[in-house]
């Protein structure tokens, strides 16, 4: 059933053009479909005709006409797939541009809330304060989507570079912990770590892989209902080094989970949550484990919680 209805879903031809923005002839899987039948027709007829007639003109003009039919039909599938790779390197190209631009006057407007809410230039009360907090809040969140945006443009061009160094896991963990103590703190949410490792050096790139822990207890946090608990453990597994974070909120729909990792994707769970998010956490987490040459995945109950995993290699 599983497996009929993965054809079922690889035939539907009209979601994918209309995602694409182009017409059905233009689509590559259904011109890789049209491409077979032909294919097949054609080999059939020239057999038949082969056998029927045994004229040599005849089945040669045969194999000669299918032949460019098969060409033709094959043009159109290439030119179909430069026009989706050209539309998305622009789109890329773009993405990336836009948000050079962003972020050196949203960093401006950082720094500048930064010294307005010191007080070094006058002191800041009642309402005031109360905005400047807000003004900060939304400007901290821009930031945060165009450095995801950026990252994901590394991504999709092939760019990241990993800057390995030897690592203490246990000890990333434990920074991150206190980090985000207090934000668990205030939103009643209790958060331990778990380790029984003696020793857990590797060779990571330090920025990205917090960034992929980060992603996953924050997001842990922000699906809990109420009051909750977010446990982070670390151990080994085979050849890699293994990182689970368990919580017990709102988990993800069944028929969502296949694309948690897809861009900019959000289950229903966390749109009715009303938490803040791009929909890109997760693929760049994604994207930054299999770099290091590791796995990720998770497994997810609807809500009774969610454990996501990562694992990097051991050398």
């Amino acid at each position: 059933m599983t497996l009929l209805k993965k054809i079922i879903s690889e035939l539907n031809f009209w979601e994918d053009c209309s995602k694409y923005g182009i017409s059905i002839w233009q689509c590559p899987k259904f011109l890789f479909v049209v491409m077979g039948g032909v294919t097949i027709s054609a080999m059939t007829a020239t057999h038949l005709i082969a056998i029927k007639f045994a004229e040599e003109n005849l089945t040669v003009i045969s194999v000669v006409g299918v032949t460019v039919i098969i060409f033709t039909i094959g043009n159109i599938i290439v030119n179909s797939f430069d026009k989706i790779a050209t539309a998305n390197r622009m789109k890329t190209e773009f993405v990336s541009i836009v948000s050079h631009q962003l972020r050196t006057p949203l960093s401006s407007l950082k720094w500048s809330l930064n010294l307005f809410m010191s007080g070094r230039i006058g002191k800041l009360e009642g309402k005031q304060l109360e905005h400047a907090e807000i003004m900060k809040d939304s400007n901290d969140r821009m930031i945060k989507l165009v450095n995801d945006l950026l990252n994901v443009t590394r991504i999709e061009q092939g760019r990241v570079l990993l800057k390995k160094e030897k690592t203490d896991l246990s000890a990333l963990v434990k920074e991150l912990v206190e980090e985000v103590r207090s934000f668990s703190e205030a939103n009643n949410v209790s958060l331990n770590f778990e380790n029984s490792l003696q020793n857990s050096t590797v060779y990571i790139d330090k920025q990205y892989i917090s960034m992929v822990l980060s992603n996953l207890v924050d997001n842990a946090i922000r699906y809990i209902k109420a009051q909750g608990k977010v446990v982070i453990s670390l151990k080994k597994k085979d050849q890699f080094f293994r990182i689970e974070v368990r919580d017990n909120g709102v988990g993800i729909p069944k028929d969502e989970q296949r694309n948690i990792f897809h861009k900019f994707f959000r289950s229903r769970n966390a749109m009715r949550h009303r938490t803040e998010g791009s929909g890109l956490g997760l693929y760049i987490a994604k994207s930054f484990i299999e770099l290091h040459g590791g796995k990720i995945g998770f497994k997810s109950k609807e809500w009774e919680g969610t454990t996501f995993w990562f694992e990097l290699p051991l050398k």
